[in-house]
């Protein structure tokens, strides 16, 4: 609840403050499709934006910038040049009294620095305004005046000695140039300030009880400015009467209802999540910040509310949850984002079909591609509603806002990178998606390929549950995903320890020569050395716990009968032979414990007939549910009786009987 209210907290202070008038909606070259209205108050004509940037354009080009003269830099470095030509025996008196007037003549037209030589060069500035000492302006052409380097150039090029070597290099000339005529910021932004102030004063007032705009007129730029005008004024002289206290009462009260909707429904309809802290923190974290990024994105530009893709939310809560969490989490922040919409009911109506297809298309992500084709379609029903919605409100095609299409692409090539968030949320929050599950099931990964070199019955063995458990999964409506990815690993913990298990033993049986508890030990430390190696090889928790449940808290049967024989007399401890469980929490678990024990008990017939295959998946499915296995996960007795007519089945397509082929006859 303390995160919910922290939610509500933030999405209600982040919310745009509206006035309390009637929304109204209307765009630019449209026609106004609500009654004549008039001006309340006198309303300035401001400028529309077109006009405001062609003005603003003009005043920048036309603007004299002003520069200071820096008197004390010249007297500086005359006198320094002035010293440097005293003790210099390469140049004659003429001569040094002529570089002398040469840079004397070059600071006083003026050296200016780089950048500002090269916009003159390029025809950006054509004249400046110098201010002497006494800050008198005087404007002179743009041309009179030189960079440091023209002037090095220039003089360089200007005084040379009889073996071509120039003057300026001989006596270091560069270290006597030095710009004089600098831009004054302060003053320029001041008076431009000023001009634009000036340029893009209103043209007039809307008088109070004059029309703003009558019904069916086109709003074109200037109309659309004036109407702007009017709803900002509106909204201060509102602000002023204290009724914006009232719109943040009813947006904090909107936003805490649809909160506790969507808590209720997780508490009641999703109960398994809801106890589940992380799911809980990343659910209402994901609404909070992706609401409040919404409402700072259109807090710039109200249009920019299209270039949101909403659906994202869709996919990433269908990637790790359910499609119907999924569907009422979206259509919450939808409507909690309808409040700064200005057609609120296009703008549902359209969210709510991009998020029903990304959920549709999305159910099982397998491929990246899959995140393009939805987009893809999300596009196109964007456009579709859109131009339908518009044609509903009176619009035809030569008024549509075909701006809106490239919103609408814009969304969908961001949505196609939704892979991105999803990697995000997986790695934050430790979740795991259909993607990674599918990457793991690849058999060349590394803990599978040493499985297979170390262990290669027990590699068969888990391959063949992975078959089974997954086709199982899919009937009942499991993950299969996870179940096929649980099935492959469940075993890796053999790898230390493979002699000891049937399935790779080739003649010599380790076990002879161990006690029934030591045998016991070592089968049922393979569960522990599964789940190490698991941690080593970071992967997913919900991998680790299919390899803690596959076997439950069962007993290791044939040695706790082995010892039960050998001690007629005595008690076995049966803790010594039990696993450490727990039982399997999930459908999964449950699928993967039915599995492996049917698929290993398999290979012991003596006959693979149906009824025999059939009589010991029912025989060994039976004894679990007996035994209470089952009991703590969520599977029903239909998913039980679903499960076990598919082991039969498949197990009858492994171990069907071939035909024996007649020896061919000699050669005569």
């Amino acid at each position: 609840m303390l995160l919910l209210a922290v939610a509500v907290v933030l999405i209600s202070l982040a919310l745009p403050r509206q006035s309390n008038h009637q929304v109204i909606t209307y765009e630019v070259n449209k026609p106004w499709l609500y009654p004549m209205l008039t001006a309340p108050f006198d309303i300035p004509k401001e400028l529309d934006e077109e006009a405001k940037a062609r003005v603003k354009d003009s005043v920048e080009t036309n603007f004299i910038y002003i520069y200071r003269r820096d008197t004390s830099v010249v007297r500086q470095q005359l006198h320094a040049l002035a010293q440097a030509l005293n003790v210099s025996h390469a140049l004659s008196v003429h001569q040094r009294y002529q570089l002398t007037n040469a840079f004397a003549s070059l600071y006083q037209s003026g050296l200016v620095d780089n950048n500002t030589y090269d916009a003159i060069k390029a025809g950006r500035i054509k004249q400046i305004r110098i201010l002497d000492e006494n800050s008198v302006a005087h404007v002179v052409p743009a041309s009179e005046v030189r960079s440091v380097r023209n002037a090095y150039e220039w003089l360089d090029s200007t005084f040379s000695m009889p073996d071509g070597h120039g003057v300026m290099s001989a006596i270091g000339g560069d270290k006597y140039l030095t710009p004089n005529v600098m831009i004054d910021k302060e003053e320029n932004d001041k008076l431009l300030k000023d001009a634009m102030l000036t340029a893009l004063a209103p043209r007039g007032t809307i008088m109070t009880g004059e029309a703003i705009i009558f019904t069916g007129n086109v709003v074109t730029p200037e109309k659309y400015t004036y109407l702007k005008t009017y709803e900002q004024m509106l909204a201060e002289r509102e602000s002023v009467r204290g009724e914006q206290s009232y719109s943040l009462i009813g947006k904090i009260m909107v936003v805490t209802i649809l909160l506790i909707v969507l808590y209720v429904f997780m508490k009641r309809m999703r109960p398994r999540i809801f106890v589940q802290l992380k799911s809980m923190v990343f659910l209402i974290s994901f609404v909070t910040f992706f609401i409040v990024a919404v409402f700072l994105i259109t807090s710039f530009r109200l249009n920019y509310l299209y270039l949101i893709p909403f659906a994202i939310v869709a996919i990433i809560v269908t990637t790790f949850f359910d499609a119907r969490t999924s569907f009422f989490v979206h259509m919450v922040v939808v409507l909690i984002c309808s409040l700064v919409a200005r057609a609120q009911a296009e703008f549902i109506i359209m969210q709510f079909l991009a998020g029903g297809i990304a959920i549709v298309s999305m159910q099982e992500l397998t491929k990246r591609s899959q995140l393009v084709q939805c987009a893809l379609f999300i596009f196109l029903a964007y456009s579709l509603t859109f131009v339908a919605l518009q044609l509903v409100r009176g619009g035809n095609f030569s008024s549509m806002g075909w701006h809106y299409f490239m919103y609408f692409a814009i969304n969908c090539v961001v949505l196609s990178f939704a892979y991105f968030g999803i990697f995000i949320v997986e790695k934050t929050f430790g979740f795991t998606s259909t993607v990674t599950l599918v990457e793991l099931s690849d058999i060349n990964n590394p803990v599978l390929r040493e499985l297979a070199e170390t262990c290669p019955g027990t590699f068969q063995h888990v391959l063949q549950v992975a078959n089974i458990a997954q086709e199982a999964a899919l009937k009942i409506g499991a993950n299969m995903h996870l179940v096929r990815a649980g099935a492959l690993y469940h075993d890796i913990g053999k790898i230390d320890n493979p002699a000891f298990f049937t399935e790779n033993q080739s003649g010599v049986n380790p076990h002879d020569a161990l006690s029934p508890e030591q045998s016991a030990h070592i089968i049922i430390e393979h569960v522990a050395s599964g789940l190490r190696r698991a941690d080593k090889a970071r992967l997913p928790q919900v991998i680790k716990d299919l390899i803690a449940q596959h076997h439950g808290k069962g007993l290791v049967r044939y040695f706790y009968d082995k010892a039960c024989k050998a001690n007629p007399q005595g008690t076995v401890d049966q803790a010594a032979f039990s696993y450490p469980g727990p039982n399997p929490q999930t459908k999964e678990a449950a699928i993967l414990m039915m599995a492996d024990s049917c698929e290993a008990a398999a290979k012991s017939l003596k006959e693979y007939s149906e009824p025999a295959i059939s009589a010991l998946v029912e025989r060994i499915i039976n004894a679990q549910v007996a035994d209470g296995k089952l009991r703590e996960s969520p599977i029903s007795f239909r998913d039980v009786e679903t499960t076990k007519a598919v082991f039969i089945k498949r197990l009858c397509a492994f171990y069907h009987t071939r035909i024996s082929y007649p020896e061919p006859a000699p050669s005569a």
